[in-house]
């Protein structure tokens, strides 16, 4: 497994059936792990035949923040570990040690809001002389969940899709509800698909508001791609439009 794939596999069982409906307007899991990873690229150094990046990441959050994740905290930072981890290994970055996460608490924060401090330790001499040489923690990072949360309820409230929307996939005819549909390998997807190629909630099937559809990715391990080409932002489907997901193959058809 790699990249957010082991996060939400591994997290599932922790929270099977709430992971995406209970972080509405608190901090997701998956938002740590993308913040993460855009503090480590950020915080990379080259050397003359490497390039360097933070190994240890302190994660601030709001007391209801913390709250939330209480009872499984632990195996967060593990994952988010092995996350970041396998991330710098495909963006070939070079860390001293696994990345270290912690998680600490913030009065003067938020819900919604959390902030993140990197570092890079480095460890000098062998042995029993073995030091840590600790960098300061650089500027606190804050980040909030209200682009998110915005993006909702801006979303248009235009025409509805004319026809009804549907995807063929793995031999099957699947609905796409008038308001939409996730599609992933979780139980709690609208439309569950059995490929271990695909996330537990990969895409995003929505209307446009002007009578047409669109696909978002959710943040997948491998990817969503539009008639052979990958996308990064809500793409406007076609009918007869081919989604890839990881490697599954989906058809997307309006009758």
């Amino acid at each position: 497994m790699s990249v957010l794939r082991n996060l939400e596999s591994k997290l599932a069982g922790l929270v099977e059936g709430t992971f995406s409906r209970a972080f509405k307007s608190e901090v997701r899991p998956v938002e740590i792990a993308r913040k993460l990873a855009r503090e480590m690229e950020q915080h990379r150094v080259n050397s003359l035949s490497r390039t360097y990046a933070p190994n240890e990441y302190v994660v601030w959050l709001s007391p209801q923040d913390r709250e939330q994740f209480e009872g499984y905290e632990g195996e967060l930072k593990r994952e988010l570990s092995g996350y970041l981890l396998e991330h710098a290994r495909r963006e070939r970055i070079a860390l001293l040690t696994r990345p270290k996460i912690e998680f600490e608490t913030d009065d003067a924060l938020r819900l919604g809001e959390f902030g993140i401090q990197a570092r890079l330790v480095r460890a000098s001499g062998t042995g029993e002389h073995q030091r840590v040489e600790q960098a300061d923690h650089g500027h606190t990072m804050v980040y909030s969940t209200s682009d998110r949360l915005r993006e909702e309820l801006d979303r248009p409230r235009g025409p509805e899709p004319t026809g009804r929307a549907m995807v063929l996939a793995e031999g099957k005819r699947m609905v796409v509800g008038a308001s939409g549909a996730t599609l992933g390998r979780s139980r709690d997807c609208d439309i569950t698909l059995g490929d271990p190629n695909v996330s537990r909630h990969h895409a995003e099937i929505r209307p446009d508001g002007s009578g047409g559809w669109t696909v978002e990715d959710l943040g997948s391990t491998n990817g969503v791609k539009v008639n052979g080409r990958r996308i990064t932002s809500p793409t406007p489907l076609e009918p007869g439009a081919r989604i890839a997901l990881g490697t599954a193959d989906v058809r997307f058809v309006v009758e």
